[in-house]
């Protein structure tokens, strides 16, 4: 599983080193502070799974994930926000957004989600290539 790429953008540089903590043990772990510097180093990227806060600087995490979705992104998508009352259902499924956590975090929680998130695209491409 470290050749999976998870992308984690969070304008709170504790809970992106947080995550790169918590995560880089398994996985491979990239940061980016807002939606741009996302956009900018991963639309072209092989990502298996991206994590984003609603509030980013210059465009929110679900217009993040809409706009790689646009690119041709078909991975995995977690949100995080500590403002669940502006979250819309129907988005987050319009956009196979799969997940939702509110901070302050549980951890162990979201890192179970993750993990299963990924075993779960493995079975997907190994059951693909048979």
């Amino acid at each position: 599983m470290l050749g999976k790429k998870i992308v984690v953008v969070d304008d709170d540089e504790s809970i992106r080193k947080t995550f790169f903590l918590i995560l880089n043990k398994k996985y491979r772990v990239y940061l980016a502070k807002d939606s741009q510097e996302a956009l900018d180093r991963f639309k072209n990227a092989k990502i298996d799974l991206i994590i984003a806060d609603l509030k980013l600087p210059i465009m929110s995490g679900i217009e993040l994930v809409a706009q790689l979705r646009k690119f041709g992104y078909r991975g995995e998508a977690i949100l995080i926000s500590a403002h669940p009352d502006q979250i819309n259902p129907d988005e987050l499924s319009r956009l196979s957004i799969s997940h939702f956590f509110v901070k302050p975090l549980d951890l162990n929680a979201l890192s179970r989600s993750i993990d299963y998130l990924i075993n779960l695209q493995d079975l997907a491409e190994k059951e693909y290539r048979t």
